[in-house]
């Protein structure tokens, strides 16, 4: 690695940033509540593009790209159930979840809001919540250490035992410096920086691509039909899995805390109109990489071996050969941003449910906010280490451990938010037995591999009937817990109106 090299020096520029707004975010930070959820201060633009950018982390600028590369547009059928699904997310889900929240006691977390709305004293639903989000997250955290420490490797040279630790270190100091704040600053930044990258990339590498056909040539001929072709070796249970992805969106903790972190419900739909335009911008250039990258890497062998060794590289090979160093060091800064914007965000996520629902519960009911910020920074630490560790396999691939991790908690929390904000009969036991179901049946799933259907699928259909059934079942709903539930419903009116 030379230091003076113009893209290592971009590079750096790009972290003391991060870290500079990292100090910001530290500055700003009084309390637990500033710490891990901004105090509720975020408006439309910053909760738009930092719910994008803590969604799509790495799999965007690689995973996504390579899937392309290497099998074509039928891959794309992940984009389009994506799309769908985050749309109806914000619709439904984000204005009643930000009133909600802040009618239960301002609960800070998803364990917090689940043992409020369902006036679960016993807090065994705060702890089967709490335990969910550490297995999946430690998998979705690792997935994103692996992209980083794939970029540094490809960038630098590094060993890939040495880019895991380089990736995330640079991700962890402004997480343990500013939170919540921090985090979601850098986020709009960083999204405004994947989308550029985005677009820029698969437009020079298509007229780079032009300039070197033959006449009898053509750009379509060299991709070949099969490619364009959204069926193509895609059977209904894989399109169906592909599509699938969408029903994800409910139940992300990450995404569901953005909502909750808007300053108001009058921000959301502008939010979701901000929010849905960078996503289908940021998800067609991911396709368009993806294509363009074929005939590109077709015309220049000798430039491919990175892209054949791991077709994930595809958007970082194109960016280092078409690009002036200064200008290809801010593109792949791009990937990095993806990486720390959604890693940032989980490690956040884990060190608020460990520090709110484990330690401040259970541990310290007395503890100050100084001390509660502090240990709140400690789980960060713990859980990147932990990351890291899982992250070790140089073998692992970023779209595999994501796809995973992206089941569970669709499959465990999605049926139970969308239920528990609109269903007024719903129950404590209810919500503890979706929880358990669909998180158990993604698990199983995933080992048994049963008729090649995406995990997410059976996850959340059981998740769905346990929690209906359970309710049914058991106790009514308190009296309170049904007025307050009314009142919610009764304000999103007014508010819509």
């Amino acid at each position: 690695m030379n230091p003076t090299d113009p893209t290592v020096i971009t590079f750096g520029i790009y972290l003391l940033a991060m870290l500079g707004i990292g100090w910001a975010g530290y500055r700003a930070t009084t309390n637990l509540s500033d710490y891990i959820l901004g105090g509720r201060s975020l408006g439309s633009f910053v909760t738009a593009l930092s719910a994008g950018a803590s969604d799509m982390s790495g799999w965007l600028l690689m995973g996504l790209p390579g899937a392309i590369y290497l099998s074509g547009v039928h891959e794309a059928w992940i984009a389009v159930g994506l799309t769908i699904g985050a749309y109806l997310n914000w619709r439904l889900v984000a204005g009643r979840l930000r009133l909600y929240t802040e009618r239960t006691d301002n609960a800070l977390t998803l364990p917090d809001y689940l043992a409020g709305r369902f006036e679960d004293t016993s807090n065994v639903l705060r702890v089967v919540t709490t335990l969910v989000i550490l297995v999946f997250f430690t998998v979705y955290c690792a997935s994103g250490v692996v992209a980083g420490a794939r970029l540094f490797e490809s960038m630098f040279g590094m060993p890939y035992s040495v880019a895991l630790w380089v990736g995330a270190a640079c991700t962890i100091a402004y997480v343990f410096i500013g939170g919540f704040l921090a985090v979601s600053w850098t986020d709009t930044i960083q999204a405004s920086l994947m989308i550029t990258a985005l677009l820029v990339a698969p437009a020079v590498a298509y007229f780079a691509v032009t300039g070197q056909l033959q006449p009898t040539q053509s750009i379509a001929e060299m991709i070949g039909a099969e490619k364009f072709d959204w069926m193509h070796n895609a059977s209904t249970i894989g399109v169906i899995s592909l599509l699938a992805w969408g029903l994800g969106y409910f139940g992300q903790p990450h995404i569901l805390v953005r909502f909750m972190a808007a300053d108001s419900v009058a921000s959301i739909p502008r939010a979701r109109r901000i929010g849905m335009t960078w996503m289908v911008l940021c998800l067609g250039g991911a396709v368009a990489v993806g294509l363009v990258g074929i005939p590109y890497f077709m015309l220049n062998p000798g430039l491919a071996a990175g892209v054949q060794a791991n077709a994930e590289t595809v958007f970082i090979e194109i960016a280092k050969q078409l690009f002036n160093p200064w200008v290809a060091g801010l593109l792949l800064a791009a990937i990095l941003a993806a990486v720390m914007s959604t890693l940032s965000c989980q490690l956040l996520v884990c060190s608020s449910a460990l520090t709110e629902d484990v330690y401040r519960i259970f541990l310290r009911k007395n503890a100050s906010q100084r001390e509660l910020v502090w240990v709140g920074r400690a789980m960060v630490f713990a859980i990147a280490v932990v990351a890291i560790l899982i992250a070790r396999n140089p073998d692992s691939r970023v779209l595999s451990m994501v796809s995973y991790a992206w089941a569970g908690f669709g499959a465990a929390f999605g049926p139970v938010i969308i239920l528990s904000l609109f269903w007024r009969g719903m129950t404590r036991n209810g919500a503890l037995a979706g929880i358990v179901v669909g998180a158990v049946t993604v698990v199983l799933w995933k080992q048994a591999g049963w008729l090649g259907l995406y995990e997410i699928v059976p996850g959340f259909v059981l998740g769905a009937l346990a929690i209906g059934v359970v309710s049914r079942a058991g106790r009514r709903p308190s009296a309170a817990m049904l007025a307050r539930h009314d009142r919610v419903g009764a304000e999103m009116k007014s508010l819509q109106a």
